[in-house]
C-alpha cells in the first residue's frame, strides 16, 4: 500500500525548494552551493532520516558541501527545514538506486550510510545499500581514496556488509562492534542512533575503500 504524503508535506517542500536538487539530470555540484571554493570536499549521506546528522556534519565542516537523500518526501522536508540558513547542504528526495546517475566519475569524497533498513529476508538482500550492486554504484562515482562510512545497531547486516566489503576487494579500517565503548571523538549521531544507545544496543561502525 502506498503511503499518503502528509498534508504539510506538499508546504514544507515548496518552502524550502531552494535546498532541492533535481534529481532528473546529472548534477551541477559547483552550481548547487553559493559558497562553494573549488577545493571543497562532497560528502552525501543516503538515507538521511530526518535531517539531524547530515545538518550537524554541515554546521560544523562549513568547507564541506554536502548531499542528503532520502526517498521520503515527508521525512526529507523535516530534513530541510532543520538545514534552513546552512548554505553547505542540499537534499535530494529519491532512491539509491539512481545515485551512479547523479554525480560524475570520481566526483565525491565520502558517503555515510546510517542505519540503513537491513532488509531482513535473504531474498530482500539485494535491496541492502551495502549490497555488492550498491558497491558498484558507489565505486564508480568516489574519488580514488575515498571512504564509505557504514553504521548500524544491527549485527547481522554489520556481519554482512563486512563480508559484502571484503569479497569486493575493499579495505576495512576502524572496525567497531561497539562503538561507543571506545569512546570516539567527534562522533556525531543520528536520531536512530541516539534511540539505540540509549536502549543499550551496541553501535557497529566500519570505513571501507576500494582498492586502486
Amino acid at each position: 500500500m502506498r503511503l499518503r504524503k502528509k498534508k504539510s508535506t506538499p508546504g514544507r517542500l515548496e518552502m524550502m525548494k531552494d535546498y532541492f536538487v533535481d534529481t532528473n539530470q546529472l548534477l551541477d555540484v559547483n552550481g548547487l552551493f553559493p559558497n562553494n571554493q573549488n577545493d571543497y570536499l562532497l560528502h552525501i549521506e543516503i538515507g538521511a532520516g530526518k535531517g539531524k546528522f547530515i545538518t550537524a556534519c554541515a554546521a560544523q565542516n562549513p568547507d564541506i558541501n554536502y548531499i542528503a537523500f532520502e526517498k521520503n518526501a515527508d521525512i526529507i522536508s523535516m530534513a530541510a527545514i532543520k538545514a534552513a540558513g546552512l548554505p553547505n547542504v542540499r537534499f535530494a528526495n529519491t532512491d539509491a538506486e539512481v545515485i551512479h546517475t547523479l554525480f560524475k566519475e570520481n566526483s565525491v569524497d565520502r558517503i555515510y550510510l546510517n542505519f540503513s533498513d537491513p532488509w531482513k529476508k535473504s531474498k530482500q538482500k539485494k535491496r541492502r545499500l551495502t549490497h555488492r550492486n550498491f558497491l558498484e554504484k558507489y565505486q564508480t562515482i568516489l574519488k580514488p581514496g575515498g571512504e564509505i562510512h557504514f553504521k548500524t545497531d544491527n549485527r547481522p547486516l554489520f556481519e554482512f556488509s563486512l563480508l559484502e566489503m571484503a569479497e569486493f576487494n575493499m579495505t576495512l579500517s576502524e572496525v567497531y562492534f561497539d562503538l561507543h565503548n571506545q569512546n570516539p571523538q567527534n562522533n556525531i549521531m543520528t536520531e536512530y542512533e541516539e534511540k539505540f544507545s540509549a536502549l543499550g544496543a551496541p553501535i557497529h561502525k566500519v570505513i571501507a575503500k576500494f582498492k586502486k
